[in-house]
């Protein structure tokens, strides 16, 4: 058999494999009980696609490939290792426009190139460069977002009319490259610095109450973007990460853009997410402020107790401590649960995260459908940080941005505690009429500290 068909022959089979690996991968990231096992089969499959890229004829440069290799490897290695669990967000999203930013680098050697690839091939690489140089810039901008190097929502009048504007701009450049139509180097240059400027002014707009859809499609787009690429370079093993990637960050996003009764264009074009905490609406009543002390005894006799995790936990890294309560609780005889809404926190599964982070088992976590009738027979829904998902008026409130929205039915609970730095709203705006009812009390102040007062409370009991 010549060496060329052999070496054919074993980079079909371990693509093959690679595929078979990916999509294991993939359906044992969809439970939280074999997640890390599926991130380990998933990364096998990447590792195989890599290694049997040295085996394509013709292989050359490996001076640059190795060094890059080993260079990309260890930043991951080290940053991966530093990065707190509450800056997983804007992690995810800062790999995630790093893998769109290589799908534009591919696009962006073949176009250079002029033509060498034929009108097909240079089409496709005209999307993937499109998408790609998106999804990078605008993965850069909710990364500065979440980081708290961007603040607020930067919105002016004409801004859609801008987008609309920059994206026939770019797509006028890209079909005259694809048509080898005066198709130099400025003209890829200049279709490729509108891409990313429209990224930029997609993205900014976007209020952090939507940053879990927003790095999801974006996550999606980078997946289109590679699946894109992997036919313009022939690369079997790039068109399935690419499908795969693509096909399961759009179903994501449709689930969390569900989760919250809002279209994707209504996420990117409505401008809603982000009022800079300042409340909106008007609430009957008032806020009723409660101890520590009081509460440690409330929930140490009490039956059943479910805590709503929210972007409060993560920001004050009290996911430890309330583990630590709630483990003083179980060894109480109370039935504790934990509820999370679809879209809590800055990521999808951004709450999930943090509590197999703090070594919460995985049966006593549920989601929205699992434990929303289980509301109604609680002695206590412990809120930590989480707002808008617990806001009644998604259910009440025809006038409510959130009207129709599924939440955590936590109103329904005997009492309920709400942990919360502050008075003021949350992301969206919106006052949570939650915090007014007469089953409601504040527990004011930093979440780990109010953890650590009620641990000391429980313990206190006896």
């Amino acid at each position: 058999m010549p060496g060329w068909l052999s070496a054919g022959l074993a980079i079909q089979a371990s693509y093959f494999v690679t595929a078979v690996l990916f999509i294991l991968g993939l359906k044992r990231m969809s439970s939280p009980v074999t997640a890390r096992s599926g991130i380990l089969w998933a990364g096998a499959g990447m590792g195989v696609a890599t290694l049997v890229t040295f085996l394509y004829p013709g292989m050359s440069n490996y001076g640059l490939i190795l060094p890059a290799m080993f260079l990309g490897a260890g930043l991951a290695w080290w940053s991966g290792k530093r990065v707190a669990m509450t800056d997983m967000p804007q992690m995810i999203a800062l790999y995630n426009g790093m893998g769109g930013g290589a799908a534009a680098a591919i696009a962006a050697v073949e176009l250079y190139r002029g033509g060498a690839g034929g009108h097909v091939t240079e089409a496709l690489a005209v999307l993937g460069g499109i998408i790609g140089a998106v999804s990078f810039s605008g993965s850069a901008i909710a990364f500065g977002k979440l980081q708290g190097l961007i603040t607020g929502s930067i919105r002016f009048a004409g801004q859609q009319v801008l987008n609309l504007l920059l994206l026939a701009a770019a797509l006028v450049l890209g079909g005259m490259v694809a048509a080898h139509f005066n198709a130099g180097p400025a003209v890829v240059t200049g279709f490729f610095v509108l891409a990313l400027v429209l990224g930029v002014t997609m993205t900014l707009p976007i209020g952090g109450a939507d940053m879990p859809v927003v790095i999801s499609l974006y996550n999606a787009l980078t997946g289109l973007a590679v699946g894109l690429e992997g036919f313009v370079l022939d690369n079997a093993a790039m068109i399935i990460a690419g499908t795969v990637v693509g096909s399961a960050g759009t179903l994501l996003t449709q689930l969390m853009a569900r989760a919250m009764n809002r279209s994707l264009g209504n996420v990117l074009f409505s401008g809603f997410g982000d009022s800079g905490g300042e409340a909106t609406g008007t609430v009957t009543g008032s806020m009723k402020p409660i101890e520590a002390s009081d509460v440690g005894v409330m929930m140490a006799f009490a039956s059943k107790v479910i805590v709503v995790p929210g972007y409060g936990m993560a920001v004050a890294q009290a996911q430890h401590k309330i583990w630590e309560l709630c483990q003083l609780l179980i060894d109480r005889g109370v039935n504790v649960r934990f509820a999370i809404h679809p879209v809590a926190g800055r990521m999808p599964g951004h709450m999930n995260v943090l509590l197999a982070e703090a070594g919460v088992p995985y049966d006593l976590i549920a989601d929205l459908d699992e434990i929303n009738a289980e509301f109604e027979t609680a002695d206590v829904a412990l809120i930590i940080g989480a707002n808008d998902v617990v806001n009644p008026v998604a259910r009440t409130d025809k006038g409510s941005p959130i009207y129709g929205m599924p939440i955590l039915n936590a109103d329904k609970a005997k009492n309920v505690i709400v942990i919360k730095r502050g008075k003021g709203a949350g992301f969206s705006g919106i006052e949570n009429a939650l915090f007014y009812l007469d089953n409601t009390r504040m527990l004011y102040g930093d979440a780990q500290k109010a953890g650590a007062e009620l641990i000391a409370a429980v313990k206190a009991v006896g």
